[in-house]
């Protein structure tokens, strides 16, 4: 499989994480963009293997978060490929950042199980 085509799985596993995570988001106003993004690929991926993507956020700021990603074959567990981006969240109408509204930070939270929020750095 081409390497191209790992990208096209993260970006099903974002939407699906994001649909389950924070149903409320309106994808008519609100855009979460990819400004960063960087992949290792460990195996390759044949037809006849059955994978899944498995989707983390492992930061959040107050415009950005990071995801990790994984492609993995759910047969044996073995990982495929591993993918780290940097997410902002969009105004579609206005074309700029917004803040991460503190539902969204919260829901996140709670779904990876822990505080995922950066510390805020003193002085």
């Amino acid at each position: 499989m081409n390497n191209t085509v790992y990208f096209s799985f993260y970006d099903l596993g974002k939407t699906e994480y994001f649909a389950s995570v924070c149903p409320d988001v309106d994808c008519e106003k609100d855009g979460i963009v990819v400004v960063h993004i960087e992949a290792d690929f460990v195996a390759q991926i044949y037809g006849s293997d059955h994978i899944a993507v498995q989707t983390a956020v492992t930061e959040i700021g107050t415009k950005s978060f990071h995801l990790v990603q994984r492609v993995i074959d759910t047969g044996t567990q073995e990982v495929k490929c591993v993918c780290r981006s940097v997410m902002v969240t969009f105004n579609l109408e206005k074309h700029e950042s917004k803040l991460l509204t503190e539902e969204w930070i919260e829901a996140i939270c709670r779904y990876e199980g822990r505080d995922v929020r950066k510390e805020k750095k003193n002085g």
